[in-house]
């Protein structure tokens, strides 16, 4: 049986950090299904769908790593998805903190479903999707904080 767990996030954009996250899922998932949410009423950096083509283009060929957009309630989706588990990541205490009590309503409302933290390797913990979208604003290269060949140009609405 495929143990297949989700990332949810927004991913706007995807980054080394998230990258980093999904290394260390693989090892314990057979398959992560990247969730992108999609709040219609939130206006991004990237479109929802510019992600998800950043994070395919991303993971091309690798059939461990699928992404998707999602709506609504991420345990739905999780449900949905067939998935055992939601990964989170943690970077510092403020995110754990977070997180925890993300996990604790989870448990309640899908109790066969499990949240998995993980901790975002030092080297890249730093590494925020906020913090790309303001140095982008300022107009300064953020090739350092995205995963090694995405040229975030080529995913920006004209």
């Amino acid at each position: 049986m495929q143990r297949t767990a989700i990332f949810p996030g927004s991913f706007d954009p995807f980054t080394r950090g998230h990258e980093a996250l999904i290394h260390q899922a693989l090892r314990l998932f057979d398959k992560v299904i990247v969730g992108i949410g999609n709040n219609p009423s939130k206006e991004g950096l990237l479109t929802v769908e510019a992600r998800k083509r950043l994070i395919d283009d991303l993971y091309a060929g690798n059939a461990q790593v699928e992404a998707r957009i999602y709506e609504g309630l991420t345990g739905d989706f999780a449900e949905a998805a067939g998935a055992c588990a939601i990964i989170r990541g943690v970077r510092n205490t403020t995110d754990f903190e977070y997180e925890r009590t993300m996990e604790a309503t989870n448990h309640r409302l899908y109790p066969g479903i499990v949240t998995v933290m993980l901790f975002t390797p030092s080297p890249v913990a730093d590494i925020s999707s906020s913090t790309v979208r303001e140095v982008l604003a300022f107009g300064r290269s953020v090739d350092e904080f995205l995963p090694r060949g995405i040229d975030i140009r080529k995913y920006l609405s004209k």
